[in-house]
């Protein structure tokens, strides 16, 4: 059993939605022996330094984020792929923390399976960004600014990768193109996502 870090008990002291469900999701975690670490600005649970687990919410459910869910038995059924573009990542959804306490072992498994798979180093081939498909706002957003599509050639892989998963996360072709505008600059100058 691991102890809790002091530096993520800000995430589960915030007072915002899913606060129980988050506790039920880190007694687990810690309860399997993993490492917590703040990233990304959420509780992430790492076995020798790799991610295993990560606790996130939504508007309509809370998560525990498997990283290589995909490499992951999944005889309970749980596992759900985020979006289309989400390749290796796998969700486990919950609305209330009784469904958490319902599965405690089932995930439990999941994690000690997910620590074994990291182990033995198995790996993912993932699509290479040209595979992926750009959503059409972003598309027409390209077409219309070269300077833009210049920038957006010369980001890393994975920066481009992350741009088109963000973007096309959103369900309303509005809110995909708010969001395209909003990292416009962003791009242009260079950064990722999270830069």
């Amino acid at each position: 059993m691991s102890i809790s870090n002091p530096k993520v008990d800000w995430f589960f002291d915030k007072e915002i939605k899913w606060q129980k469900e988050f506790k039920a999701m880190r007694a687990i975690a810690l309860g399997c022996g993993l490492n917590e670490e703040l990233k990304w600005g959420q509780a992430c649970y790492t076995f020798e330094k790799k991610n295993i687990v990560l606790i996130h919410g939504f508007k309509e459910y809370c998560a525990f984020l498997f990283f290589k869910g995909v490499l992951l038995n999944d005889p309970a059924g749980i596992l759900i792929q985020q979006t289309k573009n989400v390749q290796v990542p796998r969700q486990v959804r919950f609305t209330n923390a009784r469904e958490i306490t319902k599965i405690a072992r089932v995930l439990k498994e999941y994690i000690y399976e997910a620590i074994e798979v990291e182990k033995a180093g198995l790996k993912v081939k993932t699509k290479k960004t040209s595979d992926l498909s750009i959503p059409a706002e972003f598309k027409k957003k390209l077409d219309k600014m070269p300077a833009l599509k210049k920038a957006f050639d010369a980001l890393t892989p994975g920066r481009q990768r992350g741009y088109i998963f963000y973007f096309s996360q959103a369900k309303q072709s509005k809110t995909r193109e708010a969001r395209i505008e909003k990292y416009t600059k962003q791009i242009l100058n260079g950064k990722g996502l999270d830069d």
